[in-house]
Order: C-alpha cells, then sequence, then structure tokens
C-alpha cells in the first residue's frame, strides 16, 4: 500500500506521543466543518435506496448533468482503469500517487508528464490524467486548457480524467459544466471540504453510458445509507457551505502567511493546504513532529504539506514549531 497522510497511529507509536497530544495537519481535509445531522434509522436498518434525492442534490451541488456516488473517490480511481483495455496512460507529475498505481495494476503503461510536455505526448496517448488542483503542488490549470486537451483526446476516442478532490473553494476553475462530454471524467471528494473523510463518500461526473458502465462494475449499494442520508442534509445547506468555504479560505490565506513569515514561503497551494519546498523538509519534518506535528512529508521532492489547523491552539503549536525550525532554514540560506 501507498504512504498516505493521516498516519497519526503509525507516529503516535514512533514518537511515543499520545494520540490525543497530537496536531494532524498531514491530510487535506478540513479540520471542521458541520453538527452532524440525525441519521434516521431506517438508513441503518434498511439496504440503501437511490431515490433519496442525494443524486438530484449532487447534480445541483456540482452543476453537473450526470453523476454517480461511490464509496469515496479512492473507489472510482480504482476502478476506472477496468474500464478500458490496456494502453498508453499519461499523469501529470508529481501528483496523488494511487493514480498511476491503479492504472498500472490494470495493465497500461504510464507515462509522467509535466504540464509542458503535454502537447507533444497527447498524440500518443489512450488516457490523460491529472489532479485539478493539484495534489500536493497545488498547481491549477485552467478550464480552457483542459477542455482543449480533452477535444484532442475524445477525437480518438480517448478520456481525460480530473480529479477535482479540491475544487470545492474554487468551482468556477471546475469542468462539472461539462461532465457530459464523451470523454470527460472528474472525480470529487466529498469529505475534504465537508470534513468527513470518514464518511467514504466521492462523486464521479461523466457521460451516462460510462456511468452505468462504472455502476456495473462496482455493483449494488456501494454507498451506505447513513451515508447518503448525511450528504443529503449537507448536499442541501447551502448558508452553511458558503461559511464553510468562506473560513477555509481565509485560513488557507492565513497558513500561506504564517509559512512566509517562519522562512518556509509556500510554492503552492489551496484553501485546503499549502505546499513548500525545502532542502531541509526532512529534519524539518522531524522536529515538527518531535513536538507532536506531524505534517507531510515529500522526502524525494524536497518538500513538506501543511493542512491546516481546527483551533486557535492549534495555529499557536504549529507557529511555535515553524519557529524552531526558523534556525535551520536561515543557515541554509547562507550556504552557498
Amino acid at each position: 500500500m501507498l504512504e498516505h497522510g493521516g498516519r497519526l497511529r503509525a507516529a503516535a507509536q514512533r514518537y511515543g506521543i499520545a494520540l490525543e497530544d497530537w496536531l494532524d495537519l498531514s491530510t487535506g481535509v478540513a479540520p471542521y466543518g458541520w453538527e452532524l445531522p440525525s441519521v434516521p434509522g431506517s438508513a441503518w436498518a434498511r439496504l440503501p435506496e437511490v431515490n433519496d434525492g442525494l443524486e438530484q442534490a449532487a447534480r445541483d451541488y456540482y452543476g453537473a448533468a450526470s453523476l454517480l456516488p461511490v464509496a469515496g473517490s479512492q473507489a472510482a480511481i480504482q476502478a476506472l482503469p477496468r474500464l478500458r483495455k490496456p494502453g498508453n496512460v499519461g499523469i501529470l507529475a508529481p501528483t496523488y500517487a494511487e493514480h498511476a498505481a491503479a492504472w498500472r495494476r490494470e495493465g497500461h503503461r504510464i507515462t509522467r508528464l509535466s504540464e509542458g510536455s503535454v502537447h507533444r505526448a497527447l498524440s500518443q496517448l489512450d488516457v490523460l490524467l491529472l489532479v485539478n488542483p493539484n495534489n500536493p503542488t497545488g498547481r491549477l490549470i485552467e478550464p480552457a486548457r483542459l477542455l482543449d486537451w480533452h477535444d484532442q483526446l475524445a477525437e480518438r476516442g480517448g478520456w481525460l480524467v480530473v480529479d477535482e478532490a479540491f475544487m470545492d473553494c474554487t468551482p468556477q476553475h471546475s469542468l462539472a459544466a461539462y461532465s457530459d462530454m464523451p470523454g470527460l471524467i472528474l472525480l470529487r471528494s466529498f469529505g475534504k471540504f465537508f470534513g468527513l473523510a470518514g464518511l467514504r463518500l466521492g462523486f464521479v461526473l461523466a457521460a451516462q453510458a460510462l456511468l452505468d458502465e462504472l455502476e456495473s462494475l462496482l455493483g449494488p449499494w456501494a454507498v451506505s445509507g447513513p451515508a447518503r442520508s448525511v450528504a443529503l442534509t449537507l448536499l442541501n445547506d447551502h448558508e452553511g457551505q458558503r461559511r464553510q468555504r468562506e473560513r477555509l479560505q481565509v485560513d488557507g490565506e492565513r497558513l500561506a502567511a504564517l509559512l512566509r513569515d517562519c522562512g518556509m514561503p509556500p510554492t503552492g497551494g489551496s484553501a485546503l493546504f499549502q505546499f513548500c519546498c525545502t532542502r531541509r523538509a526532512v529534519p524539518c519534518a522531524e522536529l515538527l513532529a518531535r513536538r507532536g506535528i506531524l505534517v507531510r512529508l515529500f522526502a524525494e521532492l524536497d518538500s513538506l504539506r501543511f493542512g491546516l489547523p481546527a483551533d486557535e491552539c492549534g495555529w499557536q503549536r504549529l507557529e511555535q514549531g515553524l519557529l524552531e525550525c526558523a534556525p535551520m532554514l536561515a543557515n541554509l540560506e547562507e550556504t552557498p
């Protein structure tokens, strides 16, 4: 299994710090959200049914013509490669590693691409896959460019797959309005923006014919009744969504400013995380961990990704930890 953020129990064991004493900034999941709505007993006792209004609420929220709920976007990541015969798949890198692993597992040939090399490679690809905004760098590619890539792929029966897991705070950049076009497939994560990663819910936005194939592959009752019930309430809470979006945007800017002030200016990010490149990434992550602050280390990229603290106490702990990292960063700047 690939390594991911959020492995708090492993960190607690390694550093001898109790679970409740950690500040976990290692994921891009919103650290706050909604008071959970009550779940009717029937959602627990009966098999899920699709006429509960969830799909319509999700179509309204995303602005999509057709979609399919899945048990977290990870379920779709692993299933989509099974809907095509093995071919050439280009993946904009660096990015979320599960995508390449899933396509390679099903016999597809993977090519890691930079954004600038896509135009040269596109004619040789059956599928182009990217995360937008990218994880972990936060790079956001404009819709017009993506639609141009899609048009070139679709002419030959190819796919453009865009993982929009972190798009909720910037919906104006989403391709959701175009998702019924053949050959365009979007993945949306419910848990990140709504702060409910444990609910295991995501949505695939695509043409209905492809969704029917995917649904047949995944089988019935892919999403639990309680998950459907909670999501339906939150997708209809437009005022709550507005407050969440505003708070995340403010906190994302606050995090970027804090990192800059402490000598670790972000090289990218989104409302849910900030990405910093530094040759002191490994020792900084170690120092923070020994103080009970878990961040996402990408050692091969000499970089760190910081999620958002949930409260003022968390912000103060992070600031103190970053100030303790500052001498290492200052020494790096002085090195010729």
